[in-house]
């Protein structure tokens, strides 16, 4: 073997050589990527989860509305990225408790009950606005002392939140909009900001609020974030005057 040939079967060893390690250094970092993905929504490998959607307030028959729709799709291709499955169930076909599978509850407490169940129950310290005459208040957001109110398809606002009932129990996350349009916007901001999240929030709970600006010409794309109201939002909700009066007074 000259000189020539034993630098050429070198070289294509060394090629080899680099071309494994960079293959192995890859997977390393996309198994890495991925177990944090999934411990970050609670879904190992064939996990099962539960995508909760609600009903569409505005059709005459049962219906989910199209915007809901693409948040689902949304949320389905972020289960399968984890390698785990789904099941779509509407608001008034789950009767069961939360922990055992992690679910993905899509929809305000409005047109979706399993959404004012699991507000009530885990975040007591805000309240939405559910009456359906239309004004300035409705659909509107009380967190504490703040109120959000909606400017339809100008200034919209939307809760992500994810929060769980104990250290071993798999979470859910809410996805409560004013509008059907600003769910989907919460849950593009979950796919796009989940890596960011993981780092800020780990595997805890942490409830945020969201402003969905000028969705009649930016759809559900251009999202800012309000505040993190994790700790507003788990605290008791604070009564006023008004409210603490008897009913004897009151009237």
């Amino acid at each position: 073997m000259n000189d020539d040939v034993r630098n050429i079967v070198l070289g294509v060893i060394a090629a080899g050589v680099s071309a494994a390690l960079g293959w192995l250094a890859r997977t390393y970092l996309w198994r890495r990527r991925l177990r944090r993905e999934q411990a970050f929504f609670g879904l190992p490998e064939n996990a099962e989860s539960l995508l909760v959607v609600n009903r569409d307030p505005a059709a005459t028959e049962p219906a989910v509305h199209r915007f809901d729709v693409f948040a689902l799709l949304e949320l389905s291709a972020l289960v399968k990225e984890c390698g785990a499955h789904f099941q779509v169930v509407t608001q008034d076909a789950t009767h069961q408790g939360f922990g055992e599978r992690t679910e993905f509850c899509v929809g305000g407490p409005a047109s979706n009950r399993r959404m004012q169940a699991h507000m009530t129950a885990l975040l007591p310290g805000i309240r939405v606005n559910t009456e359906k005459e239309k004004g300035p208040n409705r659909g509107a957001f009380r967190i504490g002392s703040q109120t959000y109110r909606m400017e339809p398809g100008t200034t919209e606002y939307v809760l992500l939140a994810k929060v769980t009932a104990g250290r071993e129990t798999r979470p859910v996350f809410l996805f409560c909009g004013q509008r059907a349009i600003t769910n989907q916007a919460a849950t593009r901001y979950l796919a796009r900001n989940h890596p960011r999240l993981a780092r800020k929030h780990g595997n805890g709970p942490f409830v945020l609020l969201l402003k969905v600006v000028n969705s009649q010409a930016y759809g559900p794309d251009l999202v800012e974030l309000v505040a993190d109201v994790t700790r507003a939002a788990q605290a008791p909700f604070p009564v006023t005057e008004e409210e603490a009066r008897p009913a004897s007074q009151a009237s």
